[in-house]
């Protein structure tokens, strides 16, 4: 699934799709495109997965200069707010659900978005900048400490 969230208002423009390649992402990318009012600037906060930085998605970006990528460091999904969506779709739909195909699992997807998006909420962050940071200092520290391979 490919998803993104509006941070003003909460809403969430998602499509489920069965494989994840820079085609797929360039789709998805036109589907924001429509979906959004064509004035505003569009920043998108992404992982470093190939298919974002595919040279057919740089062409893309250069043809459609409202979107702006952001790439999060390795191994911080939580500094991705769709990350945390993802996570109470997870929680609060999929995991207990009960799905004899893939078509009902994507059903009771788009169904738990159309209900999101009838309500939606804003992420507020409850951490302290201060209090973030030191995590990944002691992230960081932790992480020096493996032995190269």
């Amino acid at each position: 699934m490919f998803a993104a969230i509006e941070l003003a208002e909460g809403t969430i423009i998602a499509e489920c799709m069965p494989r994840h390649r820079h085609q797929e992402w360039i789709k998805f990318l036109n589907k924001i495109d429509a979906e959004t009012p064509p004035e505003l600037d569009l920043h998108l906060i992404v992982d470093n997965y190939a298919s974002h930085k595919h040279p057919k998605v740089q062409s893309w970006l250069k043809r459609h200069k409202r979107f702006h990528m952001h790439f999060i460091p390795t191994s911080s999904s939580w500094l991705n707010v769709i990350e945390r969506w993802f996570r109470d779709i997870t929680q609060k739909r999929i995991r207990n659900g009960v799905f004899r195909s893939v078509p009902e699992l994507e059903q009771a997807i788009r169904e738990y978005i159309a209900h999101h998006n009838a309500h939606p909420t804003t992420f507020v962050w409850t951490k302290k900048a201060e209090d973030i940071l030191a995590k990944v200092t002691r992230a960081r520290a932790a992480l020096n400490k493996l032995p190269s391979v």
